[in-house]
């Protein structure tokens, strides 16, 4: 017995119940006994033994922790394994994935900025910037995606702080072309914040992104039961967005960061099945006379299939389509699907639906919706990791 169990159990017998039980005895887990499991940190506040110590951790000199709304252990190991993966240095983590998005742009902007966000992207991103950065003097442009020459056009003439995109894009799937966006932004300093959840934790790293955004509540997690969000990024504005962040009090709970540590040891496989998956719903899908048209980018068909295999190797876990009729049409296939359950959100194991009334851009204008090419049949589907023959069996019955 080591001379400070000795001690602790020697004062601990002079303890009344109430002292005791709210100074429990430490169990130290030996270097060469490690759990094959990270435990949680469920701590708010981490103590010191010697007051000198708490002052050179206070002023930056040696390692530890104080308070987990700056750092906690459990919170710092899914940190790095997310920036690993996405291939950069920082990773900050959010309550939710919106939260990642608008603590984001919230840090890098300022008032008289001026941002530049797309038709195509996630609407609550459009809602931050149009309803609450706009009150503090932030200046946006809408664009479409696909317009390069209005992108460079915007780009040229007007100062940009930075400019905001998704990748696949949510729901129309419309790929954008990273590589010309990061350069055309690098040659006038504007910076890019790419929401890349779609995408995957394992996408996108080989481009000179500045900022990527995940909410890790879909394929990081993988089980629904989490509202998390990454924010990934390296050194250069690490310092600025996490100063901001402790200031804001965005610090993701210790138990959610563990659940997603754990929905992360199965991601690569659920994100591998879940795209196979896809891939055979949407060759379904384009074979059946129901339908008009489908979005998906590991289609032939696609018209950016080549960009998309260029760029992530792989279609997603998403597929859109549209279908032949008026809404009513869309409505009823809804109504009748068994296993797709009528939910928000996506990159869950089981498979979902958004019917077209969940899924129209109402912030946007006529011109603007009609870049964002959602129309009255179209519906949403997020792929799961069933058997395939099932999935196909419930979409055939629905549209037959």
């Amino acid at each position: 017995m080591c001379h400070h169990q000795y001690r602790f159990l020697t004062l601990s017998a002079r303890m009344k119940t109430n002292t005791f039980t709210n100074h429990p005895p430490v169990i130290q887990v030996a270097a060469d006994n490690p759990p094959l499991v990270a435990p949680i940190y469920q701590s708010v506040k981490f103590s010191f033994d010697d007051l000198h110590e708490a002052e050179r951790h206070g002023r930056g000199e040696r390692a530890g922790y104080a308070y987990s709304r700056i750092d906690n252990p459990t919170l710092q190991l899914l940190q790095q394994t997310l920036a690993t993966l996405q291939g950069r240095e920082h990773c900050l983590l959010a309550p939710s994935g919106v939260a990642a998005v608008s603590l984001t742009l919230q840090s890098l902007c300022k008032q008289g900025d001026h941002l530049i966000v797309f038709a195509e992207g996630y609407g609550p991103t459009r809602v931050m910037v149009r309803r609450v950065l706009a009150r503090f003097g932030v200046r946006h442009t809408v664009l479409s995606i696909e317009d390069h020459a209005g992108i460079e056009r915007v780009l040229s003439s007007t100062p940009t702080r930075l400019m905001t995109f998704e990748s696949p894009t949510n729901p129309m799937l419309k790929i954008a072309d990273v590589d010309f966006l990061c350069r055309l932004a690098q040659q006038h300093g504007c910076l890019t914040v790419m929401d890349n959840t779609l995408a995957g934790l394992h996408a996108h790293g080989q481009y000179p992104v500045d900022v990527y955004v995940h909410s890790l509540t879909k394929y990081a997690n993988g089980h629904g039961d989490v509202l998390a969000g990454a924010v990934i990024t390296n050194e250069s504005l690490h310092a600025q967005l996490r100063t901001d962040f402790i200031a804001m009090g965005a610090m993701l709970d210790p138990h959610a960061a563990f659940l997603i540590q754990r929905g992360l040891k199965t991601y690569g496989l659920r994100y591998e099945r879940a795209c196979q998956n896809a891939l055979a719903v949407a060759q379904f899908l384009e074979q059946h006379p129901a339908v008009s048209t489908v979005h998906y980018p590991g289609l032939t068909s696609h018209p950016q299939y080549v960009l998309a295999m260029q760029q992530t190797g792989n279609g997603g876990g998403v597929v859109t389509f549209s279908l032949r009729g008026a809404t009513d049409t869309a409505n009823d296939c809804v109504r009748k699907l068994k296993l797709f359950k009528l939910a928000a959100s996506l990159g869950s194991t089981e498979s979902l639906v958004l019917p077209p009334m969940m899924l129209q851009a109402r912030d946007l204008n006529a011109e603007q919706q009609s870049w964002a090419g959602i129309g009255d049949t179209t519906v949403r589907l997020s792929i799961g990791i069933e058997e395939i023959a099932d999935l196909l069996a419930d979409l055939a019955q629905a549209l037959g």
